[in-house]
């Protein structure tokens, strides 16, 4: 995964510094690790198999293994932390906007973070800002995105879902998140966040 998304990245800025691991209990804790030693902005850590992934209100996020999108982006904001008021919905916005290109289908938003498809969950965010008094430290974005993956575990089945479950094939995780990636770069410049 990690040497096709390098292929096909346009950005200048995010996901430039890539770690990817084969196995990781959750790609936000590896990421807040990472995020304290400096990385590059924009480093994007990315999984095909998160074991314990984490969802809002410490909620865990199941993800079948080599099927689905699990990444966290690291920022180092240039901005005020008011300036980062709304930041989820644009994710979400970007995320669906990537989704769109990649299968032609549209997706909503449970607000605040959620993504639906025909009224079930396909994929959450989870932002997470650090802080120093009133100063940024960084900021963590991770993503979960069902895409390939069929298999839920029973308490879940009912209300969650994949675009392959949805739409009767595979879609391409790589270009799911480098036309995010793309997406969220040029919101980044408009708002002056990196």
């Amino acid at each position: 995964m990690k040497n096709k998304m390098k292929n096909i990245l346009k950005t200048k800025k995010i996901a430039q510094e890539i770690f990817f691991f084969d196995k990781l209990e959750s790609t936000q804790i590896k990421a807040r690790e990472l995020a304290e030693e400096k990385v590059v902005n924009g480093s994007i850590v990315i999984t095909d198999n998160q074991t314990n992934g984490i969802g809002t209100h410490d909620r865990k996020w199941h993800s079948e293994e080599g099927k689905n999108i699990t990444f966290t982006l690291i920022i180092y904001p240039k901005c005020d932390i008011k300036d980062l008021d709304g930041i989820t919905i644009d994710i979400a916005k970007c995320m669906i906007q990537a989704i769109y290109e990649e299968c032609g289908h549209n997706m909503e938003i449970k607000f605040p973070n959620d993504i639906m498809c025909n009224g079930k969950k396909m994929g959450g965010i989870l932002t997470q800002i650090v802080t120093s008094g009133k100063k940024i430290r960084y900021l963590l974005i991770g993503i979960g995105i069902n895409v390939n993956g069929k298999e839920f575990p029973i308490e879940i089945q009912d209300i969650a879902t994949s675009l392959e479950k949805e739409f009767g094939k595979e879609f391409s995780r790589e270009d799911i998140v480098s036309n995010f990636c793309s997406k969220f770069e040029t919101y980044c410049i408009s708002k002056k966040i990196i």
